[in-house]
């Protein structure tokens, strides 16, 4: 069975997301054994691989729930928020960085790229990324917040980078002030305006 007794399938689902993010932060992808998360969630081996095939579909799996939880409370905070702004919200909360989604990220990039199992799930997630914020990028151009000349998937991507080197240099490694990061953001941001300098990148060999 999938499920603990008096409890849904879904919450037992959530019961080993949960614990996963836990399992792996504290001993690597590498050091934890499926046995471990089914443990830290209470469950049997079978009930885990009665929701997840293996240790790479758990902690990709995980990433996934916990990048739409950070989300859903940043809409559902300020749901009028505009989709620069909403890029800007995100963007502060990376000087600080120091959560499980981070601790996730980490570990399944590097499982990632010496382990075949964690290779396909990880491209096939970091490519959803990907898309969202291209999805983002071209809705606020839609908008007229965002140069329409800007390339939405190279923009894309120069979030990712960010995004994922901040769960590389945390706070204990090197910290920022949060109201000059802010205002570094502000200033790229308005880069990417409509007019802002953003769009058209200079010829081959003209002045830089």
């Amino acid at each position: 069975m999938g499920r603990i007794a008096g409890v849904t399938a879904a919450e037992t689902r959530e019961r080993l997301l949960a614990a996963a993010a836990e399992v792996f932060a504290a001993r690597g992808y590498d050091g934890t054994r499926v046995a471990d998360i089914a443990a830290a969630a209470g469950v049997s081996n079978g009930a885990l691989y009665a929701h997840f095939g293996s240790k790479a579909e758990l902690i990709v799996a995980a990433l996934r729930a916990h990048g739409r939880e950070k989300l859903a409370a940043v809409v559902a905070a300020d749901p009028g928020r505009s989709a620069t702004e909403l890029l800007l919200v995100l963007g502060r909360s990376l000087s600080r960085r120091r959560d499980a989604p981070g601790y996730l990220v980490v570990e399944a990039l590097t499982a990632a790229r010496r382990d075949a199992d964690m290779a396909s799930p990880m491209h096939d997630y970091v490519g959803e990324r990907a898309e969202w914020l291209a999805g983002l990028v071209r809705a606020a151009q839609r908008a007229g917040e965002l140069d329409p000349a800007l390339p939405a998937d190279a923009l894309a991507h120069f979030c990712l980078l960010l995004s994922m080197g901040s769960a590389l240099i945390t706070p204990d490694l090197h910290a920022v002030d949060d109201a000059e990061w802010t205002a570094l953001l502000a200033r790229v941001v308005q880069a990417f305006a409509p007019g802002g300098g953003g769009g058209t990148p200079p010829q081959s060999g003209a002045p830089q």
